[in-house]
């Protein structure tokens, strides 16, 4: 079941979304990614009815749940969404089968048809063997499981997560990402998940939703957004990039050379600012010598075992480059780089 929304704008003291227009596919992960404050989470409030927008129109498969004109609104008990909160909303005096039972309870359901539901779900999320324990006993990722748990057993077409990995440590945060993933294929249902954590989106995803500023200034699977980003801001917000002004480099006929390497300046950014991103990884390192795109001089090595990152001082301002072979390289020692022209992404500045 898809989610559309369509002119969505809300403000609080200023303008959190600006008049978005999207939708959000069915039986995909969906995740909405960006800094605090950019409007994320309100869309996911927007979406379960927790916020009231000021325009525009909000639809849950081929039905309307909010749009100004005609003035409609659904509450959100009515809405057939489930949300997981950052704060887990477990009760703690319920036991794990009486927290993840509550949407069958609330609904009226049999007590027999909800003992076997509930079973089935606990086992799908590895909790069976607690389904007895009170939820102060658990631990924070077994919290986060009965809370997916109670998502599941709704069968609702939606389920909404609110940064619901964020008070998990490091790796249980990766292992949850897994699990996630896996209880989404199996269940088949729409999930719209936010985050400001850009390796956590890229690893879940389907598509990602860049916010900026509260609109969406770019979408796409994750290779795509980090491959061929079309700004500064979604080039730096997926992982590292090293960013070169079009001031730093020569331009003439419509090329710009990039030491010896000449690039054909695209007909859109001819007369504009733009800028160069290179993903660290793209460099490859050699001895100097007059076929390489650039020489310098290495300033700083770090180790990190997988792989080893330097800074090299370059004619054109400093370059990071990440190598992931094991060979030697020192301070001050003179190299040359190399990179496909095809690896060059132009960026509006």
């Amino acid at each position: 079941m898809s989610v559309e929304v369509a002119g969505l704008t809300k403000s609080f003291e200023s303008i959190v979304l600006k008049s978005i227009t999207e939708t959000f596919a069915s039986n995909e992960i969906s995740v909405l990614l960006g800094p605090s404050g950019c409007g994320k989470t309100t869309m996911l409030r927007c979406i379960a009815g927790l916020e009231r927008p000021e325009d525009g129109r909000i639809t849950i498969g081929h039905r309307i749940v909010y749009q100004r004109k005609p003035a409609f609104w659904v509450p959100v008990e009515r809405r057939k969404v489930s949300m997981v909160f950052q704060s887990y909303a477990i009760w703690p005096h319920m036991t794990v089968f009486q927290n993840v039972s509550l949407p069958l309870r609330a609904a009226g359901m049999d007590g027999r048809l909800i003992a076997t539901r509930v079973a089935d779900v606990l086992d799908m999320v590895g909790l069976k063997d607690v389904s007895g324990r009170s939820a102060t006993q658990l631990s924070g990722g077994q919290q986060q499981r009965v809370a997916l748990a109670r998502c599941a057993v709704a069968d609702s077409p939606v389920i909404l997560m609110d940064e619901p990995l964020s008070n998990l440590d490091a790796r249980l945060r990766v292992a949850m990402r897994g699990e996630i993933v896996d209880l989404q294929r199996r269940l088949q249902r729409t999930v719209l998940f936010v985050t400001h954590d850009q390796e956590e989106a890229m690893s879940i995803a389907d598509t990602i939703y860049l916010f900026h500023q509260g609109t969406i200034v770019q979408k796409g699977p994750p290779r795509d957004l980090y491959e061929n980003p079309r700004s500064r801001y979604a080039a730096e917000f997926f992982g590292r990039a090293n960013i070169i002004s079009r001031r730093a480099l020569e331009t003439a006929n419509g090329t710009i050379r990039l030491g010896r390497l000449d690039l054909a300046i695209p007909d859109h950014l001819a007369n504009q600012e733009f800028c160069l991103c290179i993903r660290p990884e793209k460099w490859r390192i050699g001895p100097p010598d007059a076929n390489a795109a650039l020489n310098g001089n290495i300033r700083k090595v770090q180790y990190l075992g997988d792989r080893t990152e330097l800074w090299v001082d370059t004619p054109i301002g400093e370059i990071l480059v990440i190598e992931m072979s094991s060979r030697p390289l020192r301070p001050n020692e003179s190299v040359g780089l190399r990179v496909e022209a095809s690896d060059v992404r132009f960026l509006d500045a």
